[in-house]
Formats: C-alpha cells, sequence, structure tokens
C-alpha cells in the first residue's frame, strides 16, 4: 500500500511539474527538541498573525512572517532570522542536540511527554539534522533522535516539489493539532514512524487551503486481531489527512482524520476502500465493506484557532475529537476529546500558555469486531501513544478516561536568556481503571543562554506518577543554533509596539438561558429511556473576542458558562460569525464544543443562531440566542450509574439565551 501511495504521488508531481510553478521545497524546523527556538517561533507567527494548525512548521512559513512581526517585535524577529540562518545554505547542519541527565525516583515508568519517547531514566538525549540542497526543487535531509535504548532517523527523508505540493520520504514528524503539549490523533509523543507526506507551506486559493496527506508503518506487532478472533503479525497501517482554511488573517479551521489498517492477514486493502472508510466511517466500523477492505480504527477531529492582536495579543484555540462515530451519523465523533488553550506571546518580559484538555475512555486501544481489526498493542509505536501524552501515563492497554492541564510561563530576563517553568498535571478516572491511579503533576524549570551560536544551559524535572511513584531528573544540554537574547538593557516592552487592530472587541456577558434536556440513555437489555426535562431557567456567563474580517463581518470565540437542569454546562465556540447591518442590528451563527458535569463528563458539539442589538446603551449589546447540542454523549462509568452501566447515553440540549453584554 505504502509503495502504491508513494508511485501516485510522484506522478502526481511528474504531470503537475509541467502545468504549475511556484517556490521550492522547505526544511522543518525542529519539534519537541529545541524548546527554546518553538517557543520563540510560535511567538513570531501569533505576532505576524499566522494561526499554526500543523506541525513540524516549514522554515520558508516562519521566514514569510517575519516581515510582519518584525514590525511589532525587531528584536525577537533578529533571533528568530538568525536560528533560520542555518537552513539559507546549499548544504549544512540545521540544527543539533545533547544532553545529559540524571534522576532519582520510580526507575523508568515515567514516559517524558513529546519527547519521541523518552524516559525520565534515560541518561543522553541527542538529536541532529543535516542537509543538502543541490536544487530548489530537490532536499536530502539526514538526521536521528537517539536516547538510551533507542534511536529513530528522525529527520531522515527526501523531500522533492513545490511549496504548493511537497513530498516527503522518509521520517518525518506529524502533530495535528493548534495545542502545543498535546494532540489527540497524532504527536511526538512516540517515536517517528516513516512515511510517505504530501502536503503544501503557502496557502492555496482565496480560502488559505492548506493540506497534508500521509501514509505510515507502525511497528511490527504479532497480536493483530482479524475479525474473527485470531491473530496474526505484521506492520500495521497509520495514515490520514488534514483540511484547514484561514479564510481572513488571524483566524483558522482544520479538520482532519486518521485511520490504521492492515498488518500481516489483515492487509489487503485497496484505495477505493479505504477512501469508503474515509467517506463513510459508520459504516466502517458497524457493517463493514467486505472481508477485503476490512479497516481497523479511525480517529478525527476540528480545530480552531483564533489570534487577537492588541497591545496584549493572544491565540485562543478549541479541539473536538473523537473515537470513530456515535449513533450511525458520520458527523458525531465518538467517545469525545475536549481541548483548549490560550497563549499569550508577550506579557512585557513574559510568555504564557494554559492548555486543558479532557477525554472519555477507550482512546489508543482496539479490539476486533465483526467487521474491524483488532490491535492488541493499541494505536501505539513500540508500545508507546501516537497521539495525547496521557496515553503512556497509565497501565499499557487500561482504556481510562481523563483530564490533564498544562501552564507554561516563559521569562527574557535583563541579563539574557530565557527562564522557563511549567506545569502539568493529569488525572486518570481510578474508579473503573485497572489500578487505582494517583494524581500525576510534574513541574519543569529550564534556563537556557546564547553561547558562540549555541544555547547552553541546564533543566530541573520533579513530581509525581500515575502510579506514586516520586521521581527528580536533572539535566544539562548543549544546543547548536538558538534565538535567544544575550544580556541587553533593553527591555522587551521598549522592542514591543503592537496596537489592537481596528474594529476589535473583548466583552463579558451575562444573561439568562432557559433551556431543557432530552435523556435517551441507552440499554442493550430494554428499551432505551427517553425522556425529555421540564423547561428551567438558569444564569449565563459568557467571556469573549471578536476581531474584524471584513467592513461588515466579524469572526470571535466565546467561553460560556450555563446552570443547566442544575448542573454546569461549560462550551466554548470554535467558530463565531457576525453579520453588522448598517443600523444596529447584526446577526451571528456558531460552532462549539461543551461540557456537561454529569456523574461522568457528556461531551460534544453544538450549533446556534442569534441577533443582537449593538450600543442599545453605549458599549452594550443585547443578544438573544439560540442553541441546539446534538447527541451529547457520555459513557455510563461512575459508581453511582445503576442503569445500562458500561453503555453510552445522549443528551439533546436545547437553550434560548437573552444576554447583555459589555465591550472593552
Amino acid at each position: 500500500m505504502i509503495k502504491r501511495v508513494a508511485l501516485l504521488a510522484v506522478v502526481l508531481l511528474t504531470v503537475a511539474h509541467g502545468t504549475a510553478v511556484g517556490r521550492g521545497v522547505s526544511p522543518y524546523l525542529p519539534l519537541g527538541l529545541d524548546p527554546e527556538v518553538e517557543r520563540q517561533v510560535e511567538r513570531v507567527l501569533i505576532l505576524a498573525d499566522m494561526p499554526v494548525m500543523k506541525r513540524p512548521i516549514a522554515a520558508a512559513t516562519v521566514l514569510d512572517a517575519l516581515p510582519k512581526a518584525c514590525k511589532v517585535d525587531p528584536v525577537l524577529c533578529e533571533h528568530v532570522r538568525k536560528f533560520l540562518d542555518n537552513y539559507m545554505h546549499p548544504s549544512g547542519v540545521a540544527f543539533a542536540s545533547y544532553a545529559v541527565s540524571g534522576e532519582s525516583g520510580p526507575g523508568g515508568t515515567m514516559v517524558m511527554p513529546n519527547q519521541h519517547g523518552a524516559t525520565e531514566t534515560s541518561r543522553y538525549n541527542a538529536a541532529v539534522q543535516g542537509y543538502v540542497q543541490p536544487s530548489d526543487y530537490l532536499l536530502l535531509s539526514a538526521g536521528a533522535v537517539s536516547y538510551q535504548d533507542r534511536t529513530t532517523p528522525t529527520g531522515s527523508m527526501l523531500s522533492l516539489g513545490w511549496d504548493w505540493a511537497q513530498l516527503d520520504l522518509g521520517y518525518r514528524d506529524h502533530w495535528w493539532s493548534p495545542m502545543t503539549d498535546s494532540a489527540s490523533l497524532i504527536s511526538t509523543e512516540a517515536p517517528t514512524m516513516p512515511s510517505i507526506t504530501l502536503s503544501n507551506y503557502r496557502p492555496l486559493t482565496r480560502l488559505g487551503l492548506d493540506y497534508e496527506l500521509f501514509v505510515s508503518r507502525m511497528s511490527y506487532t504479532n497480536k493483530i486481531e482479524l475479525t474473527n478472533g485470531n491473530l496474526t503479525a505484521g506492520y500495521p497501517k497509520f495514515g490520514g489527512l488534514q483540511l484547514s482554511i484561514e479564510p481572513v488573517s488571524g483566524w483558522s479551521f482544520s479538520a482532519q482524520r486518521i485511520m490504521v489498517w492492515g498488518g500481516g492477514a489483515a492487509g489487503g486493502q485497496s484505495i477505493s476502500g479505504l477512501l469508503q472508510a474515509f467517506f463513510n466511517p459508520s459504516k466502517a466500523q458497524t457493517t463493514g465493506f467486505g472481508t477485503t477492505d476490512v479497516i481497523g480504527k479511525q480517529e478525527g477531529g476540528l480545530s480552531s484557532r483564533l489570534i487577537f492582536p492588541g497591545k496584549v495579543p493572544f491565540s485562543v484555540y478549541v479541539e473536538f475529537s473523537g473515537n470513530d462515530t456515535v449513533a450511525g451519523n458520520n458527523y458525531l465523533l465518538g467517545k469525545p476529546a475536549i481541548a483548549g488553550g490560550l497563549q499569550f506571546p508577550h506579557v512585557g518580559p513574559l510568555d504564557i500558555a494554559l492548555e486543558v484538555q479532557q477525554w472519555q475512555s477507550t482512546w489508543y486501544v482496539k479490539h476486533h469486531s465483526a467487521v474491524q481489526t483488532g490491535y492488541g498493542d493499541g494505536i501505539t509505536n513500540y508500545y508507546l501513544s501516537i497521539g495525547n501524552w496521557f496515553g503512556d501515563q497509565r497501565v499499557f492497554g487500561d482504556a481510562v478516561g481523563g483530564r490533564s492541564a498544562s501552564l507554561r510561563v516563559g521569562w527574557e530576563p535583563h541579563f539574557g536568556g530565557l527562564l522557563e517553568g511549567q506545569l502539568r498535571t493529569l488525572v486518570n478516572d481510578s474508579y473503573y481503571g485497572v489500578v487505582p491511579y494517583r494524581h500525576e503533576n510534574m513541574a519543569t524549570l529550564s534556563y537556557a543562554y546564547p553561547w558562540r551560536g549555541f544555547a547552553i544551559g541546564a533543566e530541573i524535572d520533579q513530581g509525581r506518577d500515575v502510579f506514586g511513584g516520586r521521581f527528580t531528573r536533572l539535566e544539562g544540554f548543549l544546543r547548536y543554533g538558538e534565538a535567544l537574547r544575550s544580556a541587553n538593557p533593553e527591555s522587551a516592552d521598549d522592542a514591543f509596539n503592537m496596537e489592537r487592530a481596528e474594529g476589535s472587541e473583548l466583552f463579558v456577558e451575562l444573561g439568562a438561558t432557559a433551556n431543557n434536556v432530552l435523556r435517551d440513555i441507552q440499554n442493550p437489555t430494554v428499551v432505551p429511556q427517553r425522556t425529555t426535562s421540564a423547561t428551567t431557567v438558569g444564569p449565563h456567563v459568557g467571556v469573549g473576542a471578536w476581531r474584524q474580517a471584513s467592513e461588515h463581518q466579524d469572526l470571535g470565540f466565546e467561553l460560556e458558562a450555563d446552570d443547566i437542569q442544575g448542573l454546569s454546562l461549560i462550551s466554548a465556540r470554535m467558530l463565531d460569525w457576525r453579520y453588522r447591518y448598517n443600523n444596529p442590528l447584526a446577526i451571528n451563527a456558531f460552532l462549539g464544543v461543551t461540557r456537561y458535569a454529569l456523574p461522568t463528563a457528556a461531551i460534544g458539539a453544538y450549533l446556534g443562531a442569534g441577533v443582537q442589538w449593538r450600543n442599545f446603551l453605549p458599549k452594550w449589546d443585547l443578544g438573544l440566542e439560540y442553541r441546539y447540542g446534538d447527541k451529547v454523549s457520555r459513557i455510563r462509568l461512575a459508581p453511582s450509574d445503576t442503569v445500562a452501566h458500561g453503555n453510552d447515553s445522549y443528551y439533546d440540549i436545547t437553550m434560548l439565551t437573552l444576554s447583555v453584554s459589555r465591550k472593552f
């Protein structure tokens, strides 16, 4: 299958060569290997109004962002440009890093988040990437990531094509999420897989279309479960497609889906069969497409990111993802996870990022069914989660749900360098896990300073894992290539001069919500219980932002809290579109994700629309909105669940909200 996909991609590039031109291929910046550079690049892209939806980031993308970002923070841009110089030669070493460490603790049970599989007991961690570029349209990269017990040729690949269609053959990382500390579908938690990737780094058409398609090979396993329960051995395939749009500067929306299939006697899928499963996932997981096109697992997601430019700019992002489908609907995601983040690239000398996530059970595990291949080792590569780092913070194969949070603060002191602290916390749902999990906490403090073209520094990690084991880890590192400030009397505030964009608004909102809930409690032994609650009224609170997209249109974000039948409902809008008429009226339509605080959290998506009377008082708006949450789902696993224990239940939540909002 991989050979067929590679041949098809090469043919497409060859055919297109005579009909289209563009810039050549671009190398990629390190991912999960140089935190200081990655943070500085993220800041540059936010200041340039370029929302990141996938990684690794092409060096050409950052180069394109510099002119706009340099008008805002010339000092930051100067140092990022200096790092990019490593990529601007016919050949050279783009990046290199070596770290030595020592630890005391539970003896190797802690997998370090997003570090290609390294544990806290690894005594060293090394990475390098060099390149030769004989032509604008051809690039050969050679790289590796090495730590105790494993070396992977991460970054070793052949790249050819153009800015609108770059083909990468080799060990290329993938990260499909606007989140910086977690990615549900694919991340750098596991060792890099060999893959074939076709993508672009120049947005296409007026919609700002961005795409990435890849097929990769997972590690060998002898636990591939056929549909009859028999085992076979081989290399499963892992692939997917991400599409994103950025129709206006500063806002992007993406949809992504991945699939796992094949391996050993489970192979034999056709490209048409894969496409059938991709576009009709509900049928693939319920009745299948016959004996030759059996697919093992699908995961999908939607993501959005909005940048708010101002004296204190920020980026807010939301992600909704799920396993397979739910209730026979291709548009509904099953066993969902929700995530969100808020990133401030410049609060004086600080940059701050806060991220939270909650997921239901069954992530990264998959046993066989009558129509789907099963994988006894789960959705892993070398027994490590291909997605979010929480997948390795549990007993192997235990499909518990949970929640996590992270807070990262970076400080550029006047004496130079970068001091960064990060706190992570994770809670697995112990009440149905195979062991009584503890709350995991991890604190990291690092400092890096520029020295003769290198970054030299140290890091200390301290915490407690989900099994109760405490650990302390100390690391010293030397990295070739840096984007750090040396000692300089000029402060970050002196160099920063961003102003709020015309037409942008921040607001807080208060109101009341009339609501009712249709409960659909599934039970395979009796008729499902469907009941509709009486209509109640509860308080509503919201906080959000709008940024002007055109003369009459705005795009925005809102975080909402409501009381629904005596329980809290927390929601975040992924897309909020508003049209302002020449009179005081405006209309809006929105899509969001929501969490309903039942004994086990119900998670889902909602749609809505509304009307506003703008400035009915100076800086005050009056709004009326209707919203509907379809099949907000939960798994009945809490100790208090006595009906249909272990089965899904669905909640259709209808709301009518009257509110006033104060603009700032």
